[in-house]
């Protein structure tokens, strides 16, 4: 009986079936295209930390370059005055 509906399945239907399941692959392709590169990010951490790096330290860089320059400043200029008010520097 399944097969017998199936086969009177609409058009229609059937195209959102394999849309679906195409957007659902490519998902699950992605994310594992996500994993790898996750990985490799954090291989060549381990690399940079094996060579004496401060890997907390080139996070912090990396998150700053992804920022624009001038709300980079703006952060920047509110953590200094906020350190001044705490006597940090």
């Amino acid at each position: 009986m399944a097969t017998a509906a199936a086969a009177k399945e609409e058009p229609a239907t059937r195209f959102a079936k394999d849309q679906l399941k195409a957007i659902i692959e490519r998902i699950e392709r992605l994310e594992e295209e996500k994993k790898t590169i996750s990985d490799d990010i954090r291989d060549v951490y381990a690399e940079a930390k094996g060579n004496g790096y401060d890997v907390k330290a080139l996070r912090t860089i990396v998150r700053m370059r992804k920022q624009d320059a001038n709300e980079r400043q703006e952060q920047e200029t509110i953590l200094e005055t906020y350190m001044q008010a705490l006597g940090m520097l």
